[in-house]
């Protein structure tokens, strides 16, 4: 599963058709968007020499059911230079790993924050080939992507990504700092919340 269609570009949608050559029977599920973008990039596909049919594109769904269609896929692919943020956020959540690609801008480091804050730092990349290279490894490697699989359900409930005690607890804690530094007339400044457990 991947992000939404306007996140694509080129350089990723070639990634993407190499994967498909390269991984026999795997298919590259996307968000359904207009009837002209459904077509341009099936065209795309088949321009690439993939098969236009390998491209399967669901239809937007309501929130639970969105989520429960998540754990029909084995891995979800981002996007870069435009990370996935809150569907990644409910790719995790529904227990499908995200592979992702981080560069310098903040729009392309939101998945790789998110792979840090769930535990599974080794499936942020840093360059393209780097990408490409561990995606065609996970999905020709069932008992790696397996082992991902269980870690993210295990850290699910002990990672501070959806930990929504514990960051309450944070956002709690900064907004007491800032109080206290506005009532002493401060200036505002940078400052860190000390880690609560």
């Amino acid at each position: 599963m991947v992000p939404d269609s306007y996140k694509i570009n080129p350089p990723v949608f070639d990634v993407w058709m190499r994967l498909l050559e390269g991984v026999e029977g795997s298919v590259l599920w996307l968000v359904a968007g207009s009837a002209t973008v459904k077509s341009n990039l099936r065209r795309e596909a088949e321009n690439r020499g993939v098969e236009p049919s390998r491209l399967v594109f669901a239809p937007r769904l309501a929130y639970a059911d969105h989520l429960a269609r998540f754990k029909l896929a084995d891995l979800f692919l981002d996007t870069l230079p435009f990370n996935a943020g809150t569907t990644a956020s409910d790719a995790l959540w529904a227990g499908v790993p995200v592979l992702t690609c981080s560069s310098e801008a903040f729009a392309s480091r939101m998945a790789g924050s998110l792979l840090n804050a769930v535990g599974l730092p080794e499936l942020v990349t840093h360059n393209m080939e780097e990408y490409e290279v561990l995606a065609l490894k996970l999905a020709t490697t069932p008992g790696a992507l397996g082992e991902l699989r269980t870690r993210l359900a295990r850290n699910r409930t002990t990672c501070p990504l959806f930990d929504t005690d514990r960051f309450r607890r944070h956002i709690e804690a900064a907004y007491i700092t800032m109080w206290e530094r506005y009532q002493r007339a401060g200036l505002p400044e940078s400052f860190a919340v000390p880690a609560v457990a």
